[in-house]
C-alpha cells in the first residue's frame, strides 16, 4: 500500500519532498516552461497547510557529478518567490552544512529548496551514504517526482530505507492512477494512439498495450517501417531497417491477441524534410521514391476520429506527424482536438511522452484531457508493464 500525503500528520516537521524541478532553462537565465513546478505546488500547499516545512529537493540537467552554475536550480527558486509569492530560503548544497543550515533558518510557512541533486556523482548511483545524508535533513518524506520514478537514484529509492514514514504527493499519485489504473481495469473500448519516430522505443509499451487495448493506432515516423514489413515503397521515408522483421511479428501478434493494428491509409509526403517544400497526399501505395512521408493523410484522421469517437479509454504517446513544421501538424493537432472532444463526453484520455506532452501544451489544451502525464521515460515504462522504482519504494 501506498500512503497519501492525506494520512501524514505534518505539524512542526521537516519534510524532505523529491520534486521534479528538472526545466528547460532559456540563455538569459529564464525558465521557459514552468508547468513541472507548477505541477508540485499543490503537494507543496498541502505541507505548509498541515504545519510541516517543505525541504525541495530536484536534479536539473545533467552536471554529471560536477558544480555548473547553468544547472543551478536558482531560476527554480527566483521563479517560486517572485512569480508565485513563496517565502523561500535556497541553499547552495543539498547536503552538509549548508543544507542543515538553511533548513534551520527556515521560518513557519517558508520553503527550502536544496541545490541540484545531481552535483554530487552519488545521487545517481544511488549511494547509500549520500542517501542517508539526505535522509538526516527531515523527519518524514514525500516523493512527488513521478518524472524520475523509472531511476532508481539516491533521492528516490536509496533515502527511502532510512525514513519510518513515506508518502506519495499528489502528483505521483495522480500519475500512478491514471496510468496504472488504465492498464489494470480500463473502461472499454480501450483505445490506443502511438506515434514517433521509431519503433524501437515502443516495442514493449505495444506489446504490453496488446493484452488489454482493443485498438491500436499506429503514426509517425514508425509507420513507415510497419509499411516496408508488408511490402510497401516508402521512398525516402524514416526506415528502422533492423526493426522490419519485429514490425511483422508485432502485426501477426496483434492478429492473435484480436487486437486491431491500424496503419493510416494515406499520408502526407514532401520533397525535402524542411516546411517549406513541396508536398501532397498520396495512398500508402503510391508513395514515389524521391519523397518522404510527413504525417498522416485526411482519410486517415477521418478514420482514426471516429474510431476514437466510440472510445471509453485512450493513451495518446508520440505524435502523428513532424509537428513542429506547421505544414506537417495536421494530424498530431487533430488527434489533440478528438482527444478534447471526448473527454467533455465522459472519456479518460491520458497523453503521455515529451512530444505528446509539448503538443497539448502548445494548443493550450492541459486542463481539456484527463491527465497530462508530467513523465516521459516513467510514463513509457509504466504502460510497457515495468515495476519503477520510485513507486515501489513508498510502499508500506
Amino acid at each position: 500500500m501506498i500512503k497519501s500525503l492525506d494520512d501524514a500528520r505534518l505539524e512542526n516537521k521537516k519534510v524532505l519532498v523529491r520534486c521534479d524541478l528538472n526545466v528547460p532553462i532559456g540563455p538569459d537565465g529564464n525558465i521557459t516552461d514552468t508547468n513541472r513546478i507548477d505541477s508540485s505546488l499543490p503537494t507543496i500547499e498541502k505541507i505548509l497547510a498541515k504545519g510541516g516545512i517543505p525541504i525541495l529537493i530536484s536534479h536539473l540537467g545533467r552536471p554529471k557529478g560536477e558544480r555548473s552554475s547553468q544547472y543551478s536550480l536558482k531560476p527554480v527558486a527566483k521563479y517560486l518567490s517572485e512569480e508565485k509569492n513563496y517565502s523561500v530560503n535556497f541553499a547552495d548544497d543539498c547536503i552538509g552544512e549548508s543544507a542543515h543550515a538553511t533548513i534551520n533558518n527556515a521560518g513557519a510557512a517558508h520553503i527550502v529548496l536544496l541545490e541540484n541533486l545531481r552535483f554530487h556523482k552519488e545521487e545517481t548511483k544511488n549511494d547509500p551514504a549520500f542517501a542517508e545524508e539526505l535522509s538526516k535533513l527531515a523527519d518524514v518524506y514525500v516523493n512527488d517526482a513521478f518524472g524520475t520514478a523509472h531511476r532508481a537514484h539516491a533521492s528516490t529509492e536509496g533515502v527511502t530505507h532510512f525514513f519510518k514514514e513515506k508518502y506519495a504527493g499528489y502528483l505521483m499519485l495522480k500519475e500512478i492512477k491514471y496510468l496504472a489504473e488504465a492498464l489494470k481495469s480500463p473502461q472499454k473500448p480501450f483505445v490506443a494512439i502511438l506515434g514517433g519516430a521509431k519503433i524501437s522505443g515502443k516495442i514493449d509499451v505495444i506489446k504490453n498495450l496488446m493484452n488489454v487495448c482493443d485498438t491500436i493506432l499506429i503514426g509517425g515516423g514508425m509507420m513507415f517501417t510497419f509499411y516496408k514489413a508488408l511490402g510497401l515503397n516508402i521512398g525516402k521515408s524514416l526506415l528502422e531497417e533492423d526493426k522490419i522483421e519485429l514490425a511483422k511479428e508485432l502485426i501477426e501478434e496483434a492478429k492473435n491477441n484480436n487486437t486491431e493494428l491500424i496503419l493510416p491509409s494515406d499520408v502526407i509526403i514532401a520533397k525535402e524534410f524542411i516546411n517549406d517544400t513541396e508536398f501532397k497526399q498520396v495512398q500508402i501505395e503510391n508513395i514515389p521514391d524521391d519523397y518522404l512521408g510527413m504525417d498522416i493523410g485526411s482519410d486517415s484522421i477521418a478514420n482514426y476520429t471516429e474510431i476514437l469517437k466510440e472510445a471509453k479509454t485512450v493513451i495518446w504517446n508520440g505524435p502523428m506527424g513532424v509537428f513542429e513544421m506547421s505544414n506537417f501538424m495536421a494530424g498530431t493537432k487533430a488527434i489533440a482536438d478528438v482527444l478534447v472532444d471526448i473527454t467533455k463526453n465522459g472519456a479518460v484520455t491520458i497523453v503521455g511522452g515529451g512530444d505528446s506532452a509539448a503538443v497539448i501544451s502548445q494548443l493550450g489544451y492541459e486542463d481539456k484531457v484527463s491527465h497530462l502525464s508530467t513523465g516521459g521515460g516513467a510514463s513509457l515504462e509504466l504502460l510497457e508493464g515495468k515495476t519503477l522504482p520510485g513507486v515501489a519504494a513508498l510502499e508500506q
